[in-house]
């Protein structure tokens, strides 16, 4: 039975989905058959992000308006042949876009993939309950930062009222050496405040790629994504150690080089 996973956030900006794309790969290098579905309509960049868009024939408007079907809207990923992108719209105009109507496209690509990972707009308008009205499982992404644990803790509240499978969230772009020097809030903070399943730790990593075409994910990012992958899909319950480079005497001297150069 596949895995439906809506992955949303309360404010913009906080890595969405660079994480679905991410995300995407590590559980297709798995042995995963996965497809990512945008859905933020209008406002759409999954394509970007994986480096498709010169590929992108038909996109989820025109399955919808029945102009096509959904394996031609389909885009497989170069190096990751398990791998599957459905484009959004880039402009609202279709009427037919509705929670119904992603529902069904949702259902049909369960029936092919084992998983499909939905990227949601952000906030808590419109676009945020089509997504989530067709994912069977949510996860929530913010930054370690008040006005975005703020936004994520109105989106569990709100989440908690549809009938999902799980919701849980994820803490992304943290900094282990401003956490240890007091500067940052730490993740047992916000899981304090959010009250909710922490899914996984990202770090504040400049090699995590933004571009699929460009680069695959590698060092310390790659590393948190591979455990994030792995506590989705075997049920586990990893943390990446964000501090564990900045323990001990080198760690001490790599948190005041990086503190220096701020």
């Amino acid at each position: 039975m596949s895995r439906k996973i809506v992955i949303t956030s309360g404010k913009g900006g906080v890595g969405k989905t660079t994480i679905c794309a991410n995300l995407g790969l590590k559980l297709a290098q798995m042995g995963q058959k996965v497809v990512m579905l945008d859905v933020d309509i209008g406002l759409n960049n999954l394509d970007v992000v994986m480096g498709i868009e010169n590929k992108v024939v038909y996109d989820i408007a025109d399955v919808i308006e029945g102009k096509c079907r959904i394996k031609q809207a389909i885009v497989q990923d170069a190096r990751c042949p398990s791998l599957y992108i459905l484009p959004s719209n880039k402009i609202f105009s279709s009427t037919k876009i509705n929670s119904y109507n992603i529902k069904a496209i949702v259902e049909a690509l369960g029936e092919i993939f084992d998983y499909v990972i939905i990227d949601c707009p952000a906030g808590i308008d419109s676009g945020f309950h089509r997504a989530v009205y067709s994912a069977g499982e949510a996860i929530v992404v913010c930054t370690p930062h008040i006005s975005s644990i703020r936004d994520a803790d109105k989106v569990l509240t709100i989440l908690n009222s549809y009938k999902l499978n799980s919701i849980g969230f994820i803490v992304n772009r943290v900094r282990g050496d401003l956490i240890m020097n007091g500067k940052m809030i730490d993740v047992d903070q916000i899981c304090n405040l959010l009250k909710s399943n922490l899914v996984g730790v990202l770090p504040d990593d400049d090699t995590i790629s933004t571009n699929q075409s460009m680069s695959p994910v590698q060092t310390n990012g790659g590393d948190a994504f591979s455990i994030l992958a792995n506590n989705i899909h075997f049920c586990q319950n990893k943390i990446y150690d964000y501090k564990s480079r900045y323990s001990g005497i080198f760690g001490a001297i790599k948190r005041k080089i990086r503190q220096k150069f701020q």
